[in-house]
C-alpha cells in the first residue's frame, strides 16, 4: 500500500492569507487522487468496513458523496476541503461530490482504528423529490455536505451502531436504513460545515444529454476499443468539437474519461470475481499489462494485488 503522506502544503493551506482559489489550486496541483470507486449504476450504495493501525491514502475526491465512520482514531489529522483540523476518537463526516478529503496518522497511535466509509450517488434521491416538503431537511443536509459536515460526539455515538449495521444489510430494506440514517443527521442542529463557502472544487457542468448518451456509450463497450472518431459520431459531433466539449464539460479529456469508466470496471471484479488481474485488465480494456499498473497504481494508490487484498470480504454492494 502507498506509505503514509500528509499534504505538501498543509502548514501553507492554514496561511489565512491565501485565498479558497489558491487552496483549489494547491490542492489540484500536489497529492489530490481522482479515485474512481467501484460503485456501479446498478448499486445504490456500498459499504467499507475495516479495522486499521493507519491512515495512508492521499487527498482525494470522487463523484459520490461518502459518510465516513471513524472510531477510536484520535490524533489524526482530517483534511476537508479547505479545512484542516485534529480529529478525536468519534469522528462522523457527510462528504459532498468532489470535494477533496483524505485523513492523516500524524498523532494517532491506536491499533485499533475501526472505519466504516458509504458511498452512495450524488443523484441517489432526485432532486424532484427531495424539493417535496417532507424531504426539505435531507436536501438541506446535502447542500452543507458540499462544503463537508461533521457530527457532534453524541451522535457519533447514538448513530454508530446504525452505520456500522448497515454491511450486514441487503435489498430495499438496507437502502430504507440508509435512507433513515439521512433523516436523523438531517436534525442534528448542531452540526458543523467544516470548508469555507467559497472554496468549491467542482467547476464544471456535467449536465447535457450528449454527455450522457456518450458515457452510457463508454460503459456498455468499455471492454472493446473505442475511439475519439466512435464517441463524436455518439454526440453527433466533429472529432475536434467533440474533445473540448467534453474537457469543457467535465474536465477530463475522453482518453482520461474512457480510463476512468474502464478502471471503474477494475475494481469492481477485483472485489466481486476471482479472476486474475491480467484477465480483468484484458476484460475492461486495457492491452498493457506496465500501463494497466501504472494507470492503476497513480489512481487508486495501490498495485491491484494489493487493492484486491485490502477490499476482499470488507465491502458491501446495495
Amino acid at each position: 500500500m502507498r506509505s503514509e503522506k500528509e499534504p505538501l502544503s498543509i502548514s501553507t493551506l492554514k496561511n489565512k492569507r491565501i485565498n479558497a482559489l489558491q487552496i483549489v489550486n494547491l490542492i489540484m496541483a500536489i497529492d489530490m487522487v481522482r479515485e474512481v470507486t467501484p460503485l456501479t449504476q446498478g448499486d445504490c450504495f456500498s459499504v467499507f468496513s475495516r479495522i486499521k493501525s493507519r491512515f495512508d491514502f492521499p487527498v482525494h475526491n470522487h463523484e459520490e458523496m461518502e459518510l465516513t465512520l471513524i472510531l477510536n482514531g484520535g490524533g489524526a489529522k482530517r483534511v476537508i476541503g479547505d479545512h484542516i483540523k485534529v480529529i478525536s476518537d468519534f469522528e462522523l463526516v457527510l462528504i459532498g461530490s468532489n470535494l477533496p478529503h483524505g485523513w492523516f496518522t500524524h498523532n494517532c497511535s491506536s491499533n485499533n482504528i475501526q472505519e466504516v466509509t458509504v458511498q452512495f450517488h450524488k443523484d441517489l434521491l432526485d432532486d424532484r423529490l427531495l424539493r417535496r416538503n417532507q424531504l426539505n431537511p435531507v436536501r438541506q443536509l446535502f447542500e452543507e455536505a458540499k462544503r463537508g459536515l461533521l457530527f457532534p460526539e453524541e451522535t457519533v455515538r447514538h448513530m454508530a451502531p446504525e452505520i456500522t449495521g448497515l454491511s450486514g444489510k441487503n435489498g430495499f430494506s438496507a437502502v430504507l436504513d440508509l435512507f433513515s440514517i439521512f433523516n436523523e443527521l438531517s436534525a442534528v442542529a448542531d452540526r458543523q460545515v467544516l470548508s469555507d463557502s467559497t472554496f468549491n472544487i467542482e467547476r464544471f457542468s456535467y449536465n447535457s444529454r450528449r454527455i450522457e448518451n456518450v458515457f452510457e456509450f463508454m460503459n456498455a463497450n468499455f471492454s472493446k476499443q473505442i475511439t475519439l472518431k466512435e464517441v463524436s459520431k455518439v454526440a453527433n459531433m466533429p472529432e475536434a468539437s467533440f474533445s473540448r466539449f467534453i474537457k469543457n464539460r467535465t474536465g477530463y479529456t475522453f482518453v482520461d474519461s474512457l480510463t476512468e469508466i474502464r478502471l471503474g470496471h477494475v475494481v469492481r471484479m477485483l472485489i466481486d470475481t476471482h479472476y486474475s488481474v491480467a484477465e480483468i485488465a484484458c476484460k475492461c480494456g486495457f492491452n498493457n499489462m506496465a500501463n494497466f499498473n501504472r494507470i492503476f497504481k497513480s489512481k487508486k494508490g495501490c498495485t491491484p494485488k494489493d487493492f484486491r487484498t485490502d477490499y476482499n470480504g470488507h465491502t458491501v454492494f446495495i
